[in-house]
């Protein structure tokens, strides 16, 4: 697999300076590719290393350009750009090449042209694949489950009964979809389970990390939209709809029944409440936590960033005593008045 600077100019629509006929083979860093390698500068803390790159082109914006001592492919986001061209020198093998004669596939389920299936996967009455699905070895697909065109699943994926994933999307190995959301009654100090009667629908072109669980609705669906992507390890409470081409990163948690909008991105490490709204083009920084909704579009945090044991200390006495602190400020105003 191997482009030509020029090939991979119009791929990006950007130009080239130096020799537009320069064969690429493949992706490295600055301080590290070396001959038939194409590097990237997208962050200017990074600029010196550029001086003594070794790679055969690097992707630069036009401001960096003149810095670049070696062939360069300009285009106005390089970050953009090599994410596109790392998507033609992609290597990565199919997750199955066939069907394989140790899957389990139950007779009534509809499978699409060019479906390939790993040893030992279990596809269950009812499900759809649709064309060019690919399944992993150990993966389960649940009855009545619907995986759409293009869609990719690594080994050891579940995905429950009744689940619908939309088209190309790409699920990381140990996600649990469509597992029972938490909703239990208390009658008299025992728990009664309330059987969970909801799907999850996910949209389009959704990538979903590795051990990523998102259970599903109690009685309406968990909704996931069209281009949302999500880290590893991230837990999605039943009936929680997130919006169109959000962004979460790992260990983040939603609670029930919270609407999270389009184009919102969460740090990791972020906890939501329950019951809550998050309106479109909310940044969440890491360690957040939403105790209320979010109604105006911004930037938000509330995690306390790393200090010294000593300094912590102080500062979690001064918390303690906050209270006690503001009923004596309260006396004072008042005398004062």
């Amino acid at each position: 697999m191997a482009f030509t600077l020029e090939y991979l100019a119009r791929q990006i629509g950007g130009t080239v300076k130096g020799d537009a006929d320069l064969v690429i083979e493949s992706i490295g860093t600055l301080a590290g590719a070396g001959n038939g390698q194409i590097s990237f500068l997208s962050n200017s803390k990074y600029r010196s290393q550029l001086a003594t790159t070794q790679a055969s082109a690097v992707i630069v914006s036009a401001e960096d350009a003149e810095f670049c001592p070696v062939n360069a492919l300009i285009c106005a986001n390089p970050y953009v750009g090599f994410a596109k061209i790392a998507q033609l020198l992609d290597d990565t093998p199919n997750v199955s090449e066939d069907i394989a004669a140790t899957a389990v596939i139950h007779p009534s389920v509809t499978l699409g042209r060019n479906v390939r299936i790993g040893h030992n996967a279990v596809i269950e009455a009812g499900a759809v694949l649709g064309d060019d699905v690919q399944i992993g070895a150990g993966c389960f697909i649940g009855q009545h489950a619907d995986i759409g065109e293009g869609t990719k699943l690594w080994a050891n994926v579940t995905i429950y009964h009744k689940v619908q994933m939309g088209k190309h999307c790409l699920v990381q190995s140990g996600t649990v979809i469509g597992s029972d959301g938490f909703g239990y009654a208390n009658e008299g100090g025992q728990w009664i389970k309330i059987p969970q009667l909801g799907r999850v629908i996910i949209g389009d072109n959704v990538e979903i990390g590795a051990s990523t669980t998102i259970d599903r609705g109690a009685i309406e669906d968990t909704i996931i939209g069209n281009g949302v992507i999500l880290d590893n390890q991230i837990q999605i409470a039943h009936n929680v709809v997130i919006g169109d081409y959000t962004a979460i990163a790992g260990c983040s948690v939603i609670a029930g029944s919270t609407k999270v909008g389009r184009h919102c991105t969460f740090g990791g490490l972020v906890a939501i409440n329950g019951h809550l709204e998050i309106c479109d083009n909310v940044f969440l920084t890491g360690m957040t936590m939403v105790i209320k909704d979010i109604k105006e579009p911004g930037a938000y945090s509330s995690g306390m960033p790393a200090v010294t044991n000593r300094e912590w200390r102080k500062n979690a006495v001064a918390m303690r005593n906050l209270d006690s602190f503001n009923q004596r400020l309260k006396a004072v105003e008042k005398q004062l008045k």
